[in-house]
């Protein structure tokens, strides 16, 4: 049996001990209910992947009814959540996995259908470059103040439901990220206009969830944060804001940083000289004892391997998750050979995929899990 190393443990800077090094990553998977509320579905597809893994990052849960970006999604906004998020972090924190609930706003990433006739809201009155996207309302000072708190709120929630942790989902385009970002901020107050402004809103979210861990959190809970390194638009987020993003973040409670990327050792997507990968730039200003967790286009035991080879703490997989609830236990047992790369529709019912699940798969999510020629395999 090989020697790999992220089956090596590691304990985070709050004194939480992780088993191994492989997180599954945070995925859409469309399957709650219209209210957010969670379905047994959900529950039988995550508890199947459970277990084994060092983490689980669900997929995101909106902190308000104006964070809601998509029918199916899952809800932390109020206390009418928690018998259903119990459920899930009873289903999720099990065997030596850690539970992390992510937790989001999509901002101006919805539309009026899916918030049921309200629109959208950003930190300004600008759209994405999305094709038909609509153009948001701009949070009032007030709703800033109190979409803080709604994050806080969640994490609250997060605790008493039982999880292990949240996640703050400030990637992807979503509302932590529009704050930050020069394209979707073009605030005059103190919430925006320089970089340091633009990371006002973040920074005040970690605190208000590091706070109430702090103020309710009977035993070590997890606090993490997500971020997408770079942006394409213009003016858009550019490496070196995110570099000092990550310095302020370093001085936070925060325990891990994830980042989000389509390829886990990809070079700039706007500096196309520059063939460092973005991990390792990040890295190199993140503090010591604040790992780095990557994820992109990770599937073999060989691949994640050679992502904690390059220097990443963690490696996140999500896909091939999807495709092999049991990957982790299979190299455990030395049982690699047997590792399900590919997929087949007979498959749902074994791996508890959903109905809107697979749709996404098909659909929205086919580029990045292409379809054969007869659309009833998925292929690696």
């Amino acid at each position: 049996m090989k020697n790999w190393q992220f089956l090596n443990d590691y304990t985070l800077r709050n004194g939480v001990k992780l088993a191994n090094r492989i997180v599954m990553a945070p995925m859409t998977e469309q399957s709650s209910f219209e209210d957010g509320t969670i379905t047994t579905d959900e529950i039988e597809y995550y508890r199947l992947r459970a277990g084994a893994i060092g983490m689980l990052i669900t997929g995101c849960a909106n902190v308000n009814d104006l964070g809601k970006g998509f029918e199916g999604e899952l809800s932390a906004a109020n206390t009418d959540m928690l018998p259903g998020l119990r459920r899930l972090a009873n289903a999720t924190s099990t065997g030596t996995t850690k539970s992390i609930l992510q937790i989001f706003s999509a901002g101006r990433m919805t539309n009026t259908k899916i918030l049921r006739g309200e629109q959208p809201v950003s930190a300004s009155a600008v759209p994405s470059l999305q094709p038909n996207a609509e153009t948001p309302r701009e949070l009032t000072p007030e709703e800033v103040e109190q979409t803080i708190k709604d994050f806080g709120n969640a994490t609250k929630l997060a605790i008493e439901a039982g999880f292990d942790g949240v996640e703050l989902h400030g990637a992807n385009t979503y509302l932590i990220q529009q704050f930050f970002s020069p394209h979707s901020n073009r605030r005059t107050d103190k919430w925006g206009g320089s970089l340091e402004k633009r990371m006002a809103f973040p920074l005040a979210v970690v605190s208000e969830c590091a706070q109430i861990i702090k103020n309710y959190a009977d035993r070590p809970f997890i606090l993490g944060y997500r971020l997408s390194p770079e942006e394409r638009e213009e003016p858009g987020i550019r490496l070196a804001d995110t570099l000092e993003l990550v310095k302020a973040l370093n001085e936070t409670p925060i325990d891990y940083l994830h980042i989000s990327l389509a390829d886990a050792k990809a070079p700039s997507i706007v500096d196309k000289t520059d063939p460092e990968p973005v991990f390792a730039k990040i890295k190199s200003v993140l503090s010591t004892d604040l790992p780095l967790i990557t994820v992109g286009h990770v599937a073999s035991p060989d691949q994640a391997e050679s992502i904690i080879e390059a220097g990443n703490d963690f490696v996140a997989i999500g896909r091939e998750l999807i495709r092999e609830p049991h990957w982790l236990q299979k190299v455990q047992n030395g049982d690699e050979d047997s590792i399900r790369y590919t997929i087949s529709k007979s498959d749902m019912a074994e791996l508890r995929i959903t109905r809107p699940l697979w749709q996404f798969l098909v659909t929205a999510f086919k580029r990045g899990f292409p379809l054969s020629t007869d659309e009833h395999q998925i292929q690696h």
